[in-house]
């Protein structure tokens, strides 16, 4: 029994032992970094397609879309290990953590409170800096301008609408029902003075109105002497209510004491103008009948008249109140006046989108007429010392700003900024992102925009990939994988199976 079992279990053991040799051979060669460099660089290499370089694999072959053969992709494309090490690259600027455009020469704090951080000269903060070889560039035509400093203004031109003063618009209305006997102003554009005669109004209440009032006062002149008080007090108040009534209806103060005179009841009603001015609207003619508050004449002075201008939404910045201005008439040539900004209107016209100045101006010789269109220039003030570049050279997409600046090299680097105001002389100032010296491209940005963008979408694609790669933590320290958490426990037990059947 025993002789007839010893040569299956001899056999077993030595399966056994064969196979745990292999295992552990198997662990060592693919735990040592020195078993293939050229392994590990095969790995580091990506291959895309030069038609859709969204294709990105470890291994050659062709291209699944278009069945191209794939090429090597470039280390600097890819955001490889190009970069210099730390100690051999330079500073460029230093940057706040939190707003890209805030950058100084030399550290510090920002805005915020937080400490700066270094910008090497490899690094770009707007998206991927981009090296384009010299033929390229110049068949592009990629084109660039320094970043300047100097002042910034601008004049503006625009529209304006002759209007006459506001405070200076009367209404001349009947305050009793009646019928127009007399017009004396019967045409619109007619210049009135103060206290002449419009109209004559025929009422009936105005008839009574006034027999009252000389009833009251042959009633006051009897009883004034009373020896009661009372009674004169009475007849007094009755003759100043009666008075007091005809006031009430435009009647003068002249015509009543006229009236009280003569004792004879006047069958019309004058009307005077209150103000001087012109005619501009007549709604009334003779042998009208009129009711209490109807319209019957429009007046306005015209001595003096506003201008008011239009402004866009982007030309405010330059506009303020008491501004100089300078009124000029199209149809006259040579003919101009000089006014100041009295008033910006606080709301926005929602057809022209527009916001309104306004502008007064004296009109003795009635020369300017309501409603005439003049052209007005606006010369803002201007700003002093500002960092200036070219208008072209910002390209706007939603809330970025960005420009490019020409490194030296043939690089490009994105950067973010902020922009204020814009001159009349194609300039544009920048307030954060830029030094004065840098050159910044002019033409042919967006070609380097969608560059830039798709270099750093292979960047954010490659990064997670080459982060968790046990290849790379390999080649930076080859000795890491014995102290592998993972590792050791293989190796560990590997060691204690082989001494167990050992």
């Amino acid at each position: 029994m025993k002789t007839a079992t010893k040569p299956p279990l001899l056999l077993l053991l030595t399966a056994v032992l064969t196979g745990a040799l292999w295992l552990g051979a198997d662990l060592s060669l693919r735990s040592f970094p020195w078993s293939g460099p050229e392994h590990v660089h095969a790995a580091d290499q990506k291959y895309t397609c030069g038609m859709h370089p969204m294709i990105i694999v470890d291994e050659p072959g062709n291209c699944p879309i278009c069945g191209m053969a794939l090429v090597p992709l470039k280390v600097d494309t890819a955001g490889g290990s190009g970069a210099k090490p730390s100690a051999e690259r330079k500073i460029k600027y230093w940057q706040a953590p939190m707003d890209p455009t805030y950058i100084r020469n030399e550290p510090g704090k920002s805005p915020m409170g937080m400490d700066l951080v270094p910008v090497y000269e490899d690094e770009a903060t707007g998206g991927a800096m981009i090296t384009i070889d010299p033929t390229t560039i110049q068949n592009m035509g990629v084109r660039t301008a320094p970043v300047t400093r100097g002042d910034l203004s601008r004049t503006i031109r625009t529209v304006g609408v002759i209007s006459s003063e506001e405070p200076k618009q009367y209404v001349i209305n009947a305050k009793i029902a009646g019928w127009v006997e007399k017009l004396y102003v019967a045409e619109t554009g007619q210049q009135v003075k103060k206290g002449q005669k419009l109209l004559e109004i025929y009422s009936p209440e105005l008839v009574t109105a006034q027999q009252e009032l000389l009833l009251a006062l042959e009633n006051y002149r009897s009883l004034k002497d009373s020896s009661f008080p009372q009674i004169s007090t009475s007849a007094k108040s009755l003759l100043e209510a009666s008075r007091k009534r005809l006031q009430l209806w435009d009647v003068s103060r002249r015509q009543i004491e006229r009236l009280e005179q003569s004792g004879t009841v006047s069958k019309t009603l004058t009307l005077y103008a209150p103000y001087d001015g012109i005619v501009t609207t007549k709604m009334v003619t003779e042998g009208m009948y009129v009711k209490p508050g109807m319209v019957l004449l429009n007046m306005a002075d015209l001595s003096k008249v506003w201008v008011l201008a239009d402004l866009y939404e982007y030309q405010l910045p330059w506009v303020k109140e008491g501004q100089r201005a300078k009124v000029v008439l199209p149809y006259v040539e040579g003919r101009s006046f000089e006014a100041h900004v009295s008033y910006l209107y606080p709301y926005v016209e929602g057809k022209t989108r527009t916001v309104k100045a306004r502008l007064e101006l004296d009109n003795a010789d009635l020369e300017l007429r309501p409603e005439m269109y003049v052209t007005v220039y606006l010369t803002g003030e201007k700003v002093k010392n500002a960092l200036l570049v070219p208008q072209e050279a910002v390209l706007y997409s939603g809330e970025k700003e960005t420009v490019f600046v020409a490194l030296k090299g043939g690089r490009f680097e994105p950067r973010r900024v902020k922009t204020g105001l814009q001159g009349e002389d194609g300039h544009v100032e920048v307030t954060q992102g830029l030094f004065a010296g840098e050159q910044v491209v002019t033409s042919a940005q967006f070609m380097l925009d969608s560059e830039s963008k798709l270099r750093e979408a292979i960047q954010k694609m490659m990064q997670p990939t080459r982060a968790e790669s046990p290849d790379d933590k390999a080649a930076a320290d080859p000795e890491s994988l014995f102290d592998d958490a993972a590792g050791g426990e293989a190796g560990k037990t590997t060691g204690k199976a082989l001494d167990d059947l050992f």
